[in-house]
């Protein structure tokens, strides 16, 4: 009887998980990202180049962007005609930009995202711990098997292919699950592990961590209760991203971004804007943002 509850209780999981991962669609950026029908027609006019970025400068001026190409230009995308968010990246294969992006798997036939990344986790713990507590059940009976200890019948080849089938998908899915586990604690998607964000000053790999608990918060979010449940949780619109301090210039004012801040020169492309309430509170929890605090960070990789 507990063995049945058991396995019943992994399964329903398992399912709920694996349901929310497929049928939950990825999220796409908001209107405020795309341009307005000027806009496009100014783009479409200028010749590429700086002329080009000029019209995404001004396009993007008020919206929270802090990362670039390669090149340091603004992060536009051609087919969806509009401003790529920080951490958005266009699918290939669903021919549109998800939010916050981490891969298109095959698998869930789905692209894992903002909106689904949690239900991707427990989908990945959950089908973790079911094999697991299947291979667990049948290993005496996989035993006798070798042992001669079975009466002969057809079921005791099901036993030993449940075991191997079993144990083959736990040691792939402890690797898997142990791998998304990791850029949990870091705060990277997979993108940005196999591509760093480029900010204004600089490549950061680990621009947008703000320590394991918090970057844990940021995906499950803060009520405690709903991080075993396939419900969604996470903080913020996917958006925008709270991100460390790296290279606060003490002559410029504290932003929660902190990576806007350039010389005293140098002329801001973007203003430095507020983040959602739900995003905020994890920079202000332990950190003060005050212009004197500011300068005592004078030096300090954040």
């Amino acid at each position: 009887v507990v063995c049945l509850v058991a396995y019943h209780i992994f399964f329903m999981l398992f399912v709920w998980s694996y349901w929310k991962t497929i049928f939950t669609l990825p999220m796409n950026p908001s209107k405020e990202f795309h341009l307005s029908y000027s806009d496009k027609e100014s783009l479409e006019r200028e010749p590429r180049g700086e002329s080009q970025q000029e019209v995404l400068r001004r396009a993007a001026k008020d919206l929270p962007i802090y990362t670039r190409t390669m090149s340091g230009a603004i992060r536009y995308c051609d087919r969806c005609h509009l401003v790529k968010p920080d951490r958005c990246h266009h699918c290939s294969v669903c021919d549109k930009c998800i939010l916050k992006m981490d891969h298109h798997c095959p698998w869930v036939n789905n692209c894992v995202g903002f909106s689904n990344y949690k239900f991707f986790l427990l989908f990945l713990a959950y089908s973790l711990l079911y094999c697991l507590f299947i291979a667990a059940t049948d290993l005496q009976y996989f035993i006798k098997f070798w042992t001669n200890g079975l009466p002969d019948t057809q079921a005791k080849f099901h036993i030993m292919f449940l075991f191997f089938a079993a144990a083959m998908f736990s040691v792939s899915l402890s690797s898997l699950f142990g791998y998304h586990c990791w850029l949990v604690s870091k705060n990277k998607s997979t993108l940005e592990v196999f591509r760093a964000p480029i900010f204004r000053h600089r490549t950061d790999k680990n621009g947008f961590s703000l320590g394991f608990s918090k970057n844990l918060r940021q995906v499950f979010g803060d009520e405690k209760k709903y991080w075993l449940l396939p419900v969604f949780s996470s903080l913020g619109d996917g958006c925008s991203f709270p991100t460390c301090l790296v290279n606060q210039d003490p002559e410029q004012a504290s932003t929660p971004g902190g990576l806007n801040s350039t010389s005293k020169n140098e002329n801001h492309l973007f203003p430095a804007k507020p983040l959602r309430d739900s995003q905020s509170h994890l920079l202000t929890d332990t950190l003060s943002w005050s212009e004197t605090s500011g300068k005592t960070e004078k030096g300090k990789v954040g």
